[in-house]
């Protein structure tokens, strides 16, 4: 419906326009005239329309505006009076996103389902579908904001990840050492996608990508632990045989001295998965005890779940499904990855 104000006729009245559209919106949408104040919270009174009148197209346009003239004098004067309405087949209005002109579609999900994987299937259908020249179909909203997200945590990652490795090459002033501790890192991601999958979870970006990043602090520190003491045995062995520093371990001292490490540093390795894990499980399953209930009343209020578990729910799982495969990878992978890297430093220097 289009409304098409006769100006010649406002003009004669001495109405503009802007109060011919202001008395229609109040009409339609309401103008705050006060505030209801109750405690410390206000809330605001709108004038408008009742529902019987609002949805009448000929009470709205017999509404009468109440002015006043260029000389002071009360008129009033009913909208129909300086405006016609015509009926017509086109858009509301027009939306623009970038000076472009945009239409938006959009849709809640069903409980049950997963936005991602709907999405998914829509891209797949937009792909095979003839779009005309000219027009650009990108999902927006939750998806664009996700995509933002991932790129964030992408990035947060990759910035941890160079930091460690930087102090690690300082630290043991090699360059292999911190690509064996770093392989285990990446490795242990393996672990969280093989848990999601295997007990049928979802990943969430935002808090899957968390549990990634501080999942890496404690894979490192793992791996320091034993390869710093694996170097300390060496050493050690170095010393009780008398061998000078362009002399190398045969191979039969090497790997005892690697066996020695990864049994020395089995414990602290273990100790600090287990008890990781185990104080995860908690937050992963939102385990909820009332304590000033449970020490007055003897009432623990105990209850399982909840928004707490929704929310840090993935990030804990995160944690204790890469943790436990990750302690696998530190026991037995970093130490071969050490004695093949060890393998390869002694073959090219007899190369050289």
């Amino acid at each position: 419906m289009v409304l098409s104000i006769d100006r010649d006729k406002a003009r004669r009245f001495g109405l503009s326009t802007v109060t011919i559209a202001n008395e229609l919106r109040t009409a339609l949408f309401g103008q705050e005239v006060s505030k209801y104040k109750e405690g410390e919270d206000d809330f605001p009174i709108q004038l408008r329309l009742m529902d019987e009148y609002r949805y009448d197209l000929t009470a709205l346009l017999n509404k009468k505006i109440n002015f006043r003239d260029k000389f002071g004098n009360q008129k009033v004067i009913p909208i129909s009076a300086v405006a016609d309405l015509s009926y017509g087949s086109t858009y509301g209005s027009v939306k623009r996103k970038d000076l472009n002109k945009v239409i938006s579609i959009f849709s809640n999900v069903t409980d049950g389902y997963n936005p991602t994987e709907i999405n998914e299937q829509l891209k797949a259908m937009v792909a095979n579908y003839d779009i005309p020249e000219g027009i650009t179909v990108r999902f927006t909203g939750e998806q664009e904001e996700q995509a933002k997200s991932s790129a964030f945590l992408l990035r947060a990652l990759a910035i941890a990840i160079s930091v460690i490795f930087f102090i690690i090459v300082a630290q043991f002033n090699s360059v292999t050492t911190p690509f064996i501790i770093l392989a285990s890192v990446v490795l242990s991601t393996i672990g969280v996608f093989l848990g999601l999958v295997a007990f049928n979870m979802d990943f969430v970006v935002i808090m899957t990508g968390i549990g990634i990043i501080s999942l890496a602090g404690v894979v490192v520190n793992n791996a320091i632990v034993l390869i710093d003491y694996t170097n300390l045995v060496r050493t050690r062995k170095r010393e009780e045989l008398g061998l000078q520093e362009n002399e190398y371990l045969s191979y039969e001292d090497l790997l005892a001295s690697i066996v020695q490490g990864g049994k020395t540093r089995l414990r602290p390795v273990l100790l600090t998965a287990i008890t990781t894990v185990l104080g995860l499980i908690p937050l992963a399953i939102g385990m909820n005890i009332n304590f000033a209930t449970l020490l007055t009343e003897f009432d623990a209020q105990f209850y399982v779940g909840g928004d707490n578990a929704d929310f840090w729910g993935p990030m804990a799982w995160t944690v204790i499904f890469g943790l436990t495969f990750a302690t696998f990878l530190t026991l037995v992978i970093v130490p071969v990855m050490y004695l093949l890297a060890d393998k390869a430093n002694i073959l090219l220097r007899r190369l050289k």
